[in-house]
């Protein structure tokens, strides 16, 4: 058959994506790959510059999305299908352009770990994430913000003539516009991948990109790559050079392996099952870090695998994954008006069940040759500016804005005037009329921020609409803050507060404070923005926000009953969610009600949004029992020893 590009449709149970977070995310998120440099192996000078270089201070001007649950439902969602007669690849264009499954027709053979269910978690660097296939990652450090997000997808012209599947969005922590090109050359028992991320500034920004393979791990499972060492990084935060393990999958605990490639190596990295046969990824030269992650065979680890498939009874999986540095520790310089671009190829590969490094790559050579890897690049980088021209699904308007403000010529990706709505339109207004839009209304959810230096520059400049100033104060903050300017933001915020009798600027000088170990005054002020946004709107959304904020606070601040009495005023449907459940006895243990605290535990609850190495479960049951009691299995999540 010749190579199709469809639209398509899958029914999954599935949890809602729920409401953003209407507070400004202040805080860069926490991410586990952070380096304990003193208790690491010395790592080369060069890797130890990139590792310095690219932190998050925030994760503005993306909100974070935390407002989903358990609750699943069987829904449609949209999907892609790229097929010709050997595979079958089906595609999310609305979840980040996720490689949801990869069909080897002739086999019968999936090569990827589909997911059952589509159940969010707090993964990703905005919060909800979700498990399986193969995700695409720019951005930094972590699980991109895009991975739920909608993407642009049309179909365009393959490199051999045929038909080819365009995704691309503007990632915004970076400020960066990406696309990924999939198609199947007729015939091929592999899907490309071409990849290209673009830096239309005049400043150096930092970039990351990573591919991650989830696969799936049945007892033999083998993960082969053409290296002898690796970079080990575990739940102690250290980075120490390692031979390669034997079974690196027998690990008890969650770890990374980062394969060190030697140069001139070809890049690839294969997941086999106990009969050889399994999935293979290489790619051109410049994507050249290769990466095993393993769930581990301890309780937590499991406890994670089955959270995240709906608890459905699935087998575990684990991720063999691809980036363009080393490790996942690194960001990389994109120069002013540069671009990096490259190939990927994904398929099946049959080997002896005890083939060395040598003889998969031996199998892989024979099957997809190293020049013709190269030779498809070539081939499809003037394809890369193909302009579509048959839209198959909208992302957002913030490429639309971005092109309009920094008129950046973006060949092959187009980001049309008329894909931007109402969240643009306030920026649109400042960008156009010079002038900041008003604030909304007492009961309205803020809207949007943007953060970049031309934002803030235009922010510096721009008038207001009466009695508005205090709404240009808080945004003008929203970007020194982000900027490292932290003095100056906090002089904003006060100017606003000192203008209006708003919650927004509050909860920024609370959250200031708090960064600051300043927990004292952090605890006033979070009081003070509760109390204000009681005063003005009912919307359960924004108190919910605050008050998950501000207990933990006042907890710090050893004002327990400030806690309680900010907990006690929430409604009803709020209170029994399991974060809230758990705060209530983190509460009731900083007022020495153990016997409260133990009743919340016994009666059950679940904490829908729990963070990837969060600790406050079994934290607070060792406050409850005294340690005297080990944590029951249904709070398991422990990801350390």
């Amino acid at each position: 058959m010749a190579t199709t590009v469809r639209r398509s449709t899958l029914t999954l149970p599935a949890a809602p994506l729920g409401p953003e977070n209407p507070l400004p995310a202040l805080r860069a998120p926490r991410e586990l790959h952070v380096l304990d440099e003193a208790e690491s192996t010395a790592v080369p000078p060069a890797m130890a510059r990139r590792i310095a270089y690219g932190h998050l201070r925030t994760l503005l001007p993306v909100p974070r999305l935390d407002g989903y649950t358990r609750e699943r439902t069987p829904t449609a969602l949209d999907t892609v299908v790229i097929e010709n007669d050997r595979l079958r690849a089906t595609v999310l264009p609305g979840l980040g352009g996720r490689l949801y499954s990869l069909h080897h027709k002739p086999t019968g053979r999936e090569l990827l770990h589909v997911n059952p269910v589509l159940q969010f978690a707090d993964f990703g660097l905005a919060g909800a994430w979700f498990s399986g296939g193969v995700e695409w990652n720019p951005g930094a450090t972590g699980h991109t913000t895009m991975t739920c997000a909608p993407l642009h997808a049309a179909r365009v012209p393959a490199p051999d003539g045929g038909e080819m599947l365009r995704l691309w969005e503007w990632e915004r922590l970076r400020d960066l516009p990406y696309q990924v090109d999939l198609w199947l050359p007729d015939g091929s028992d592999f899907l490309y991948a071409g990849i290209r991320v673009r830096n239309p500034h005049h400043r150096t920004v930092p970039l990351y990109w990573w591919s991650n393979t989830a696969v799936p791990q049945t007892p033999g499972t083998r993960v082969v790559a053409p290296a002898g060492h690796a970079w080990h990084f575990g739940s102690d935060r250290t980075l120490h050079r390692v031979p390669v393990p034997e079974e690196p999958t027998a690990s008890e605990h969650p770890a990374d392996w980062f394969y060190d490639l030697a140069d001139g190596t070809r890049p690839w990295i294969a997941a086999l099952g106990a009969d050889g046969r399994g999935l293979v990824q290489t790619s051109t030269d410049t994507l050249r870090g290769r990466k095993l992650f393993v769930w581990g065979q301890g309780r937590g680890g499991r406890r994670w695998q089955r959270w995240l498939a709906g608890d459905t009874g699935t087998g575990g999986y684990l991720e063999i994954q691809a980036g363009l540095a080393p490790t996942q520790l690194e960001h990389l310089p994109l120069a002013a008006g540069a671009d990096v671009s490259w190939l990927e190829a994904y398929g099946p590969l049959d080997a002896a069940p005890d083939a060395g490094a040598g003889d998969i790559e031996a199998r892989l050579e024979a099957a997809l040759p190293r020049e013709r890897v190269r030779a498809a690049y070539e081939a499809w980088l003037p394809a890369a500016d193909a302009e579509p021209k048959d839209v198959l699904a909208s992302g957002s308007g913030w490429g639309a804005l971005e092109v309009l403000r920094g008129h950046h010529d973006l060949p092959g990706t187009p980001f049309a005037p008329d894909t931007m709505d109402e969240r643009q339109k306030p920026w649109l207004e400042l960008l156009l009329a010079g002038v900041f839009p008003k604030a909304p209304g007492d009961d309205a959810v803020p809207g949007p921020a943007l953060v970049s230096p031309e934002w803030r520059e235009l922010l510096e400049t721009a008038g207001t609409y009466d009695g508005n100033e205090w709404y240009l104060d808080h945004h003008l903050g929203l970007a020194q803050w982000d900027a490292g300017d932290r003095a100056q933001a906090v002089r904003s915020w006060e100017r606003s507060a000192a203008r209006t009798r708003s919650w927004l600027p509050l909860h920024c000088l609370a959250a200031a404070d708090r960064a600051d170990g300043n927990h004292a005054r952090a605890a006033e002020r979070y009081l003070d923005a509760v109390r204000v946004q009681a005063e003005g709107t009912s919307r359960d959304s924004v108190r919910a926000a605050l008050a998950r904020e501000a207990v933990p606070a006042l907890l710090a601040a050893g004002r327990p009953a400030d806690a309680a009495a900010v907990l006690a005023d929430l409604p009803a449907a709020v209170l029994a969610r399991g974060r809230f459940r758990l705060l209530h006895a983190q509460v009731l243990c900083a007022q020495c009600d153990i016997a409260g605290a133990r009743a919340v535990f016994d009666t059950g609850f679940t904490v829908d949004d729990l963070r990837e190495g969060e600790d406050s479960l079994h934290l607070t049951w060792r406050s409850v029992t005294g340690g005297a009691e080990p944590l029951p299995e249904a709070y398991d999540f422990r990801m350390a020893p």
